[in-house]
């Protein structure tokens, strides 16, 4: 389903996914949960490689959320393991493919080898600007606000939305044009919601892990087929 080069041009420069499904996924497979993560971890390597054919410029990926801490501890270990592994598996792609690996969120919750590979990673491709993916870990929007209100408050200043904007942990990208979600729910569940004000919202049914390339470019179709307004008729 490839899209001609009048469509390319119409592309978002920036796709944020809430990826929802991988536990519904197993069980409907009836496999073990980590079965649909490492199922649903395929899909981003996916969804990056079609990026890369597409030149979308920025993904970000809601990976793992702060209510996600309330998760069975099993489970949990089980994503920490993953998420080790993924980031093993995927340096040398990133410095391969020239992607700018970034990551926002609270993470002093996470193993500390795990932060010392998000933190090697991020160093290692920093200059890179192929593409730039963003994961986002033990996140959540409203605290994000929160801390960008409290640093701002510290240097006394008037309070605007260009100062709340440069101190969120998304300062660096731009804010983005289409946010995705699977499985069927239709909320944001506290992602980026000050960053996605004037983005283009796409739900499908679809769970995670059966998320394909061609699914993604059904979604790219329907983002370029809307009229985008910004407060205009």
């Amino acid at each position: 389903m490839p899209l001609d080069s009048y469509l390319q041009k119409q592309l978002p420069g920036h796709v944020a996914f809430i990826m929802d499904g991988n536990r519904r996924w197993a069980k409907k497979k009836k496999l073990q949960i980590i079965d649909g993560h490492k199922k649903g971890s395929e899909v981003v390597k996916n969804i990056v490689k079609k990026s890369l054919e597409l030149n979308i410029k920025y993904l970000t990926f809601f990976s793992f959320s702060t209510e996600n801490w309330n998760r069975s501890k099993n489970e949990i270990v089980n994503l920490q393991t993953l998420l080790n592994f993924y980031l093993e598996s995927e340096e040398e792609k990133f410095v391969e493919k020239k992607i700018k690996f970034s990551f926002i969120g609270d993470i002093d919750k996470f193993d500390e080898k795990i932060r010392e590979k998000l933190k090697k990673l991020q160093i290692l491709t920093k200059s890179f600007s192929k593409l730039h993916f963003t994961l986002a870990l033990s996140y959540g929007s409203r605290s994000e606000i929160v801390n960008a209100i409290r640093k701002i408050k510290k240097n006394n200043k008037n309070l605007n939305e260009k100062d709340i904007s440069k101190n969120l942990m998304t300062k660096n990208i731009p804010d983005p044009d289409l946010v995705i979600r699977t499985s069927g729910e239709m909320r944001l569940s506290n992602f980026l919601l000050w960053q996605v004000a004037y983005s283009e919202l796409y739900f499908t049914k679809t769970l995670w892990p059966e998320f394909s390339s061609q699914k993604y470019i059904l979604a790219l179709k329907n983002y370029i087929n809307r009229k985008r307004r910004f407060g205009g008729d």
